[in-house]
């Protein structure tokens, strides 16, 4: 176990580097993947990095690992300060996306070769490749070679190579990204039993909300080499502190509304099209707190926030396509050729016309389920 302190870090990339990556800023000194990335991760903490594709996260990972040269900021291990340590000097394992096993060595000479390498003895080696494979329940599979073993059994042993040196810090780059659906579920459940029977600070890399939202302690949220938001899962789905964030977490996304909010003597309340709605106390305070006078703004409602109403308040719109998920129905409707997106409960559905193509439906939602967008920036006006 460690705690790990990442202060300023930046990563700047030569202009002549194929990052693959358009949208990273360029600077006098050349292309930016990583900038000013601060974050303190407490002992035996799973922290995970999350965003899409070129954002900094796997960079982020590699300059942890010591595989990456970090430009600026500096990097400690339980206040060890590490920049310019090898990685084999940092007491930590790394699990990569695409296992990276030696195909020519059985299930235990892979595991036991971190061992061999730090030339513990055999009895010591034969205990914790024992206990590993126990707790990844791959004891039978010792004797295999990798390619006798399907993707999930793979990835087990890639873990249970990296957590017999016992770790302080163990770095996982996108683990589950070569499994189907089913198995990264299977895994996702093994990796929190993992969690708690090894005492370790786990780093997990992931373009994968839903990983990030059911293994992570706290998630940190990147875009374009920045972190947007870090916090727990709760926390970033309840209170997104900007579209980026919004958008990206939550599954289906968040709707966007083109709105108004009006501020009159201390009170607030949001217009979108013909549909008024009052905010409550506590949004009201934060408002106030903030300064935040009448403007435009972005409404932000997340889809199963949404609720079918009828009367004068309220936004109608026309259904294009519906999706039964069984104990849920996803509505796709057009508000003013804007798309929406409704989650129903079928047991909540009493006309089941309302999912055919072309139905009209009227909805509302809630005032404490409104989240306030600049559209100047893009921030929560909140916070």
């Amino acid at each position: 176990m460690a705690t790990v302190t990442l202060k300023n870090i930046r990563k700047v990339y030569p202009k002549s580097h194929n990052t693959n990556k358009s949208n990273l800023k360029e600077t006098a000194d050349g292309v930016l993947a990583v900038d000013d990335f601060n974050l303190e991760i407490n002992d035996n903490e799973f922290i995970v990095l999350v965003g899409p594709s070129g954002c900094g996260k796997s960079t982020t990972l590699r300059m942890v690992a010591g595989l990456e040269e970090i430009t600026g900021g500096e990097l400690y291990i339980d206040d060890v300060l590490v920049n310019e340590v090898a990685p084999k000097d940092r007491d930590i394992s790394m699990v990569f996306q695409n296992y990276a096993l030696y195909p020519h060595m059985t299930v235990r000479q892979n595991m036991e070769f971190p061992l061999k390498v730090q030339k513990k003895s055999r009895d010591y080696i034969d205990k914790k490749v024992e206990e590993a494979a126990e707790i990844l329940g791959i004891t039978e599979y010792l004797d295999r070679k990798p390619k006798a073993l399907s993707g999930g059994q793979k990835q087990r042993v890639a873990i249970g190579r990296a957590i017999v040196r016992e770790p302080k810090v163990l770095l996982m780059d996108e683990p589950l990204s070569n499994l189907d659906a089913k198995l990264r579920n299977q895994m996702r459940a093994e990796i929190l039993k993992l969690r708690k029977r090894i005492n370790t600070t786990f780093i997990y890399v992931t373009h994968d909300q839903t990983e990030a939202m059911t293994l992570g302690d706290r998630i940190v949220i990147m875009k374009d080499g920045v972190v947007q938001q870090t916090g727990t899962p709760q926390e970033v789905f309840d209170s997104p502190h900007n579209l980026f964030v919004a958008g990206f977490i939550g599954t289906p996304q968040m709707n966007f509304y083109d709105g108004r909010l009006v501020e009159d003597k201390g009170r607030y309340h949001v217009e979108i099209k013909d549909m008024k709605v009052a905010l409550g106390k506590e949004k009201t305070e934060r408002l106030k707190a903030n300064g935040v006078k009448s403007r435009d703004v972005t409404v932000g409602v997340r889809p199963e926030h949404i609720v079918l109403s009828e009367g004068e308040n309220v936004l109608r719109s026309v259904v294009d396509v519906s999706e039964m998920m069984g104990s849920v129905v996803h509505l796709h409707v057009n508000v003013d050729d804007q798309d929406s997106i409704i989650i129903v409960p079928t047991i909540q559905l009493k006309d089941r016309s309302l999912v055919k193509s072309g139905a009209e439906v009227d909805f509302t939602f809630p005032e404490d389920v409104i989240h306030l967008f600049s559209k100047e920036t893009g921030n929560n006006l909140e916070y």
